[in-house]
C-alpha cells in the first residue's frame, strides 16, 4: 500500500505532528470527501504501508520525526514543490531560497531517490512572463542540480474557483521548449504531470509522480500496483490511498485546486486537533466506520531476470 500524504493539503507544512500521532497509533480514520459520514479506518502498520509519498511546499516541519519513521521501519518520498512565485501568488509558503535550502539539506540526508523536485503549475501572468519563469528555473536549477534527478512541470488548469486561466497551446509549446533546454543543460530530467500535450520533443517525457520504478528503488523490492483509478485519465501515477483533506491548506496560493475559500480552509484549520484521529475535527457519533481492505504491494512472485546468474 502506498500513503499519499496528500494531494488535499499539505500535511508536513502543517499537520506534521497529527500525522506522527496517527503513525504512533498505527491507524487513521479518513472521511469520503463527499460525505462526511462514511469514514475509512486505514492501518498504517509499517508491514502494510510499502511507502509514505509526502507532497509538500514546506517539508521542514517533518525533519524531527525522520529519524522516528526510519527507526519504526517506514519507508517514505517527498514531492516538494519550489516554484519561482512571489507572495502575491504564494502567500503562506517559503520563499524560493528558503525552500530550496531546505531541499538541498534533505537531499544530502536522504539521498536523491526520495527527494522530487515539482515546477508546478506554470501559469503566465503580466508579471510571470516567459522569460522570467524561464530565468528563474535556469536559476533554480543550477543550484539544485546536486540534490535532485527529476523535475515534474505541469502547466495550469482551468477549474471552478481558479483565479487563472489556461495557457494556449502555442504558450505552452514554446515554454517548454525553454525549459527543456535548461534542464538538459543541468542534466536533469524533466516529465510533465498529468498533461494531455506530447512534450517529448522538447525532453519532456510523459511521468508519473508515484512512480512505481521509483518505488522500487525505495523500497527494494517489486511492487505490484495498478495505475490510480481514482486519478484523471492523463495521470499515469500508482495506486495510493490518500490521507488527508480538502479545503484544509492555509497557504492561499493563488492557482490552488484543493481549496475552495481560503477563509473556509482557515475554519477547518482552527478544528484541527493534533491528538485526533481524524485531520479536521472529531467523531460526531452519526458515522459509518469501515476498516478499508489493505495490503503490501510486494510482488512475491520471481521473474527469470531475479534469478541468479549461473556459470556455466
Amino acid at each position: 500500500m502506498i500513503i499519499s500524504a496528500s494531494r488535499r493539503t499539505d500535511i508536513p507544512a502543517l499537520y506534521s505532528e497529527w500525522f506522527m500521532n496517527r503513525i504512533r497509533a498505527g491507524e487513521v480514520l479518513v472521511p469520503n470527501p463527499y460525505n462526511r459520514k462514511k469514514v475509512s479506518r486505514i492501518v498504517l502498520s509499517p508491514e502494510v504501508v510499502d511507502v509514505i509519498v509526502f507532497w509538500t511546499k514546506n517539508p521542514e516541519p517533518m525533519l524531527p520525526y525522520l529519524r522516528e519513521l526510519d527507526q519504526r521501519g517506514y519507508q517514505y518520498c517527498f514531492q516538494v514543490t519550489i516554484t519561482d512565485y512571489e507572495q502575491d501568488m504564494e502567500p503562506g509558503v517559503p520563499c524560493t531560497a528558503d525552500a530550496m535550502a531546505t531541499f538541498l539539506l534533505m537531499s544530502q540526508m536522504l539521498g536523491k531517490e526520495r527527494m522530487e523536485w515539482r515546477f508546478d503549475p506554470i501559469l503566465l501572468t503580466d508579471r510571470y512572463t516567459k522569460a522570467y519563469h524561464l530565468e528563474q528555473f535556469e536559476m533554480m536549477c543550477g543550484w539544485l542540480r546536486p540534490a535532485v534527478e527529476r523535475c515534474i512541470i505541469s502547466f495550469v488548469d482551468d477549474y471552478k474557483g481558479s483565479t487563472v486561466s489556461c495557457m494556449e497551446p502555442e504558450e505552452i509549446e514554446e515554454l517548454a521548449e525553454g525549459l527543456g533546454e535548461i534542464a538538459c543543460r543541468y542534466g536533469i530530467s524533466l516529465c510533465s504531470c498529468a498533461e494531455k500535450t506530447g512534450l517529448e520533443h522538447c525532453g519532456i517525457t510523459h511521468g508519473a509522480c508515484i512512480d512505481q520504478e521509483r518505488l522500487r528503488r525505495i523500497t527494494g523490492y517489486k511492487l505490484d500496483l495498478k495505475k490510480d483509478p481514482g486519478q484523471r485519465k492523463e495521470c499515469r501515477c500508482a495506486e495510493s490511498i490518500d490521507i488527508g483533506a480538502y479545503d484544509t491548506c492555509i497557504g492561499g496560493c493563488g492557482y490552488c485546486y484543493a481549496v475552495n475559500h481560503t477563509g473556509s480552509a482557515r475554519r477547518k484549520y482552527e478544528q484541527h486537533d493534533p491528538l485526533s484521529p481524524m485531520l479536521i475535527g472529531s467523531l460526531r457519533g452519526d458515522e459509518t466506520i469501515t476498516d478499508r481492505e489493505v495490503r503490501s504491494a510486494k510482488d512475491n512472485q520471481l521473474s527469470l531476470f531475479d534469478l541468479p546468474q549461473l556459470g556455466t
